[in-house]
């Protein structure tokens, strides 16, 4: 049988079983019970946060943080075009309008093209951003941290707080990063804006199967976020419910999961850094392509690891490089197709994207998983030049 190196799949080496039958025991496997508290304590004292929701995933978190700001249909939400769809479509479920940003270098939302879209594609009248061609408010800016690295909060801060912008920060892929210097040193992705979101889908850093959790600059938002997870429910035992609310709250069967995953989480980091440097070294001075670096100033999660690919040398497609490494044992992945050219979204309004077009043609996602071995990481790297040189003009 041929050898296969999985892209990043779940790690279950603690108490995941011990929790979950705990749970099982207890009876409590749905939207109530302790596990779901104590994931959520978990997560606020590792954030250094005052208070965390789980929920029932990333998106779900985005969505809740768009309800609470007072995002209405009509509204306009500036969102990076390099990003999972999920990043963007909360914005539709309020029947609002995404405006498109370009990335920079780091993959996340490029802070200069922010500022200048701003700058001069609106007029900041009586303390609402207002777009000058269709004359709808631009009420807040969804920042997505692209495979563990830090956007440039400092410069994305200072544009939001001259528009009076809100801050979403789309945590999902950066449990775990914080900046190590500047202005916000100490501070974790999520917890620099007015919101943060996380995912805890089977490939991230931790897992619950599904599930998420939000939090947010103020311990009152929070409470508001999971209220409206519960289905808005101000009486339990007469059924009032004065707001409209959604079935968005996590599992006590997730959270058991979610705790045992959280003990392991900075040994889980540990190992994402050893493989990472592993890959640097192999790929050090590689012609036809090179690792990408995270921020500096920054302590990344480093969750995904991505390989610049010099495509101009290559014949053929990102499909052909895939396939042919699939043959060799070697799963990969493409980055995501830009949101402003899918279906959906093709008559959104974008502001020069550029970077986003040439990354979105020669990225490569390489194995990552946290049960990596080095002789994996040595026989993914060897294949990926393997298949590399053979496709080389």
């Amino acid at each position: 049988m041929n050898r296969f190196i999985p892209l990043s799949i779940p790690n279950f080496g603690g108490n995941e079983r011990r929790y979950v039958d705990e749970a099982i025991d207890q009876g409590w496997v749905s939207t109530g019970g302790a596990f779901i508290g104590r994931l959520e304590e978990n997560l606020s004292l590792f954030l250094h946060a005052d208070d965390v929701a789980a929920c029932q995933s990333g998106t779900a978190g985005l969505h809740l943080s768009l309800i609470d700001c007072g995002v209405k249909p009509g509204d306009m939400v500036i969102v990076p075009t390099l990003t999972f769809i999920a990043a963007v479509n909360p914005v539709r479920y309020q029947f609002a309008e995404p405006v498109f940003i370009d990335c920079d270098d780091s993959l996340c939302m490029d802070p200069i093209k922010l500022e200048e879209f701003c700058k001069q594609e609106c007029d900041f009248i009586v303390g609402k951003l207002i777009h000058r061609k269709t004359q709808k408010q631009v009420k807040a800016v969804v920042v997505v941290h692209i495979f563990g690295n830090m956007a440039d909060m400092e410069s994305i801060m200072n544009t939001a707080q001259r528009y009076n912008l809100i801050v979403i920060e789309d945590s999902t892929e950066a449990l775990g990063t914080f900046y190590t210097e500047g202005r916000y040193k100490g501070k974790y992705a999520g917890t620099i804006g007015d919101y943060g979101a996380y995912s805890f889908n089977g490939n991230k850093i931790i897992t619950t199967g599904g599930g998420g959790a939000v939090t947010a600059a103020k311990a009152d938002t929070v409470a508001h976020l999971r209220y409206l997870s519960t289905q808005a429910k101000d009486d339990s035992h007469y059924y009032i419910h004065n707001e409209v609310g959604y079935n968005y709250r996590m599992t006590n069967l997730q959270a058991a999961l979610g705790v045992a995953q959280m003990e392991e989480l900075p040994d889980f980091i540990e190992r994402k850094h050893r493989n990472y440097d592993l890959y640097k070294e192999l790929f050090a001075g590689y012609e036809l392509g090179k690792i990408k670096e995270f921020r500096k100033g920054t302590y990344s999660n480093q969750w995904f690891y991505s390989l610049e690919i010099d495509m101009e040398k290559i014949r053929g497609t990102m499909g052909d490089i895939i396939a042919q490494l699939e043959k060799g044992g070697v799963q990969t992945r493409a980055i995501w197709g830009l949101i402003h050219e899918q279906i959906p979204y093709q008559n959104s309004i974008c502001y020069r994207i550029e970077k986003a077009r040439y990354y979105s043609r020669c990225i490569l996602n390489i194995p990552c998983s946290t049960q990596l071995t080095a002789d994996d990481i040595c026989y993914s790297a060897d294949i990926i030049k393997k298949v590399l040189g053979e496709l080389s003009r």
